[in-house]
C-alpha cells in the first residue's frame, strides 16, 4: 500500500455516499492493472501517474463522478466509450452515478493498458498553450471573481478548468447586455463550474 496517496483516502472519505463506492473501484482496478501506478493529487483531485507521466484522474462531485485518460485524445478507442468532445463535462466516461455506469472492468482494464502503452513509449501529447494576447484576454472579471470567492468548490474546479472551457463562461458572462442577465448566468455558471462542466455542457 506504499504507493497509496492518504491524501486520496481523505478524498474518499469526504466524498458522498453514492460516489465512494465508484471511487473504490476505479482506484483498485487502476491498480490491478498497473501495479507501478503512483498516486498523487493535483486540481484538487486523484490522479494516477505512470513512468512520470500522467495516466487517469478521478473526480467527484455533488451527484456525480468523472474518469478520465490524460491521453484519451490518441488514444485507441475500439469499445466506443471515451467521450473527447472539449465541450463536454469533465472527464471521459461521461456522468457517473453508480457502479453500473462504468464499462466492465475487463474493458477498462484494456483502456488502461492502453493508457500505459503510450507513457511506455514516451508518447506525449501537443497540448497548444495561448499565446500571451490570449491570457490577457482571457483575465476573469473582477465580478466573476468575487462570485467565486464565495464558493470554494466552484473556485477550485475553476481554476483546473481548460483555456477553453474557462474563455467560454467569461465569453457569456461579458455578452450579457444588462447587468441582471449576467448576474443570472454567473449563478447557473457557479452551479455547473461545481459539478465539474463546460459552458456547453449540453450540446
Amino acid at each position: 500500500m506504499s504507493n497509496h496517496d492518504p491524501r486520496i483516502d481523505a478524498y474518499i472519505d469526504k466524498a458522498a455516499d453514492f460516489a465512494k463506492p465508484i471511487i473504490i473501484h476505479l482506484r483498485e482496478l487502476i491498480h490491478a492493472a498497473c501495479p507501478d501506478v503512483e498516486e498523487t493529487w493535483k486540481w484538487s483531485f486523484p490522479v494516477f501517474m505512470y513512468k512520470g507521466g500522467m495516466l487517469c484522474n478521478i473526480a467527484a462531485f455533488k451527484k456525480h463522478c468523472a474518469f478520465g485518460f490524460w491521453k484519451a485524445s490518441i488514444m485507441p478507442d475500439p469499445d466506443n466509450i471515451l467521450t473527447i468532445a472539449d465541450k463536454a463535462a469533465m472527464g471521459h466516461l461521461d456522468k457517473i452515478e453508480k457502479l453500473q455506469d462504468l464499462p466492465k472492468d475487463s474493458i477498462l482494464k484494456k483502456y488502461i493498458k492502453a493508457a500505459m502503452k503510450l507513457n511506455d513509449e514516451g508518447v506525449t501529447v501537443a497540448r497548444p498553450k495561448p499565446t500571451e494576447k490570449e491570457k490577457k484576454e482571457l483575465q476573469v472579471p473582477d465580478y466573476f471573481t468575487k462570485e467565486l470567492k464565495k464558493n470554494k468548490e466552484a473556485e477550485k474546479i475553476f481554476n483546473a478548468f481548460s483555456y477553453s472551457h474557462k474563455k467560454e463562461y467569461i465569453q457569456w458572462f461579458e455578452e450579457a447586455k444588462t447587468e441582471p442577465t449576467r448576474n443570472k448566468r454567473m449563478a447557473q455558471a457557479l452551479e455547473w463550474i461545481a459539478e465539474g462542466k463546460g459552458r456547453n455542457w449540453k450540446y
